[in-house]
């Protein structure tokens, strides 16, 4: 007699995403979790923290970690701090998935898979296929990558529009262990509203300022108060240099007007409620290699 569905054994574990910067990682973990939880823009290295995000389905429960995108262009204490943290996270969980970009296969992507241990199975996550329509070059990339006998299984996906996502989920499922959930079901991520308030504005300056605003700026959250549904939060943007500033503030303020209330609408709709925020810019210089204030701002 087979058992039923009912009966089949819970399954529930740690999924690391990695892959190289700006191949859409963040995307993708909103994408599974089914909510926004990590930042997205077109600039690399947008992720520089661990974030942890939960989706629990019947019988299975997945606690997915979005990893900074490992690379090696930038030797300061900041990239070295996040290079550490994709180590250990990697290291750590049930299943690794991979995210390569359906363009083609690059020399960066290489570095990443040469570091993933021998001993974690890897899914392979072809990302943009919506980007690609010649289904001929994604059949050879297919190919090209279930030749390098390195991958648990490959999947196509698009995590912008959700294609692909059922599947992707289907393959982790059946690598991850026998085991209870490990968090409520209704919890989405671990990480506190404060450090999501920073990473809202953060995310903000990224898409507001563009490539005018290099990768040296950090957020700062000075103060968080909840007054019932009403938080009121102080964040403070720090920069490497005067002239950072003032292309952050823009034109009689304007730009930092914009940054402020777009990062409003997103707490508002993330919180569940009204939120009084405030942002101020501070010059400081060389935060990016100070190892006592990074260490102050959550790297390790």
């Amino acid at each position: 007699m087979n058992q039923g569905v009912a009966d089949a054994p819970h399954r529930a574990g740690y999924v690391a995403i990695v892959g190289r910067p700006n191949v859409g990682k963040s995307t993708l973990l909103n994408a599974l979790v089914g909510t926004k939880i990590s930042i997205t823009s077109r600039k690399a290295q947008t992720t520089r923290h661990r974030i942890l995000g939960v989706r629990t389905d019947a019988g299975v429960q997945f606690v997915f970690l979005d990893t900074p995108g490992f690379q090696n262009r930038h030797r300061n204490a900041l990239n070295r701090a996040m290079n550490k943290s994709v180590g250990e996270v990697v290291g750590a969980s049930d299943v690794a998935v991979l995210v390569i970009e359906a363009a083609g296969w690059r020399d960066a992507d290489a570095a990443v898979l040469a570091l993933l241990p021998a001993g974690v199975p890897i899914v392979l996550a072809i990302n943009k296929v919506d980007a690609v329509r010649d289904t001929a070059r994604l059949m050879e990339l297919g190919a090209r990558m279930g030749a390098l006998d390195r991958f648990a299984a490959i999947v196509p996906v698009s995590a912008r529009s959700g294609k692909g996502m059922d599947g992707l989920l289907a393959e982790i499922a059946r690598r991850l262990p026998e085991a209870p959930p490990m968090y409520d079901a209704d919890m989405l991520t671990d990480r506190p509203e404060r450090f999501l308030a920073a990473e809202i504005v953060r995310e903000k300056v990224f898409r507001l300022a563009g490539d005018e605003i290099p990768y040296g700026c950090e957020v700062v959250i000075d103060r968080f108060e909840e007054e019932g549904s009403l938080r009121r939060i102080l964040a403070t943007i720090l920069v490497d240099r005067q002239g950072h500033k003032a292309i952050l503030l823009g034109t009689g303020g304007e730009r930092m007007k914009r940054i402020a209330s777009e990062a409003r609408l997103d707490m508002e709709k993330l919180f569940g409620g009204r939120v009084y925020l405030e942002v101020w810019v501070k010059v400081k210089s060389g935060w990016a290699d100070n190892a006592a204030m990074l260490k102050t701002l959550g790297y390790r």
